[in-house]
């Protein structure tokens, strides 16, 4: 229980947040759920349409800071991704990768002088 006037009103402020910040992360799940079920009815501008509602919100929540922004930019690139796989039949555009050149080969290790012995003359 808040003791002070300012307590009461954190408390109040908290609150109020706590269901602002719930409302948008519902909304969030609920839209990426939206894009996901566009993907599997293979509708491209359904997705595409939904992707850019998604992305707008989770652009005003990261602003917030109510959804990390990597988190956004790995929404973001995976939404776009899957766009792009879903309307080139699910295969993926890369380039083939480039072969590398052999290594050189390490020039063998330099052999050490072997260790000098001391004759029992010397330690006497």
């Amino acid at each position: 229980m808040a003791n002070t006037k300012s307590a009461e009103k954190n408390a109040r402020k908290n609150s109020v947040r706590y269901e602002r910040n719930r409302a948008v992360k519902t909304k969030l799940k609920t839209l990426e759920k939206k894009f996901q079920s566009s993907l599997e009815s293979k509708d491209g501008d359904q997705a595409r349409e939904s992707a850019r509602i998604f992305i707008s919100a989770l652009d005003k929540a990261a602003k917030s800071a109510l959804v990390h922004r990597n988190k956004v930019a790995r929404k973001k690139a995976s939404f776009a991704k899957a766009i792009v796989d879903m309307q080139s039949g699910g295969k993926s555009q890369k380039p083939p990768a480039k072969e590398k050149p052999p290594a050189k080969e390490k020039p063998p290790a330099k052999e050490k002088p072997p260790a000098k012995e001391e004759s029992p003359e010397e330690s006497e």
